[in-house]
């Protein structure tokens, strides 16, 4: 198993633009196969800000995830007109 984390940032003006963009990918990543969770949660206090919790089942369920057709058009593409990527960590579970 493998987790990305990852924090967004929404343009002034730009948040529920954001978080509809959000809402659209995670359906559409959660019938991925090899994606078993994928949650994106707004700040309490700063609705601007995004976390996103990713799960997959390994390495190649990752890399295939970023090469769907959704992740392109929205991650790699809209979102970026609305919003910001801070940053992206990936973790594996302790054994």
């Amino acid at each position: 198993m493998i987790v990305l984390a990852v924090l967004w940032v929404a343009k002034k003006g730009q948040e529920e633009k954001a978080a509809e963009l959000f809402r659209q990918l995670t359906k559409a990543s959660l019938k991925e196969a090899g994606c078993e969770t994928y949650i994106v949660h707004r700040h309490k206090d700063d609705p601007e800000r995004f976390f996103i919790y990713e799960r997959y089942r390994d390495e190649a369920a990752l890399e295939e995830h970023r090469n769907t057709k959704h992740f392109q058009q929205i991650a790699r593409g809209e979102l970026l007109d609305v919003a910001e990527r801070l940053e992206g960590a990936l973790y594996t579970p302790l054994e």
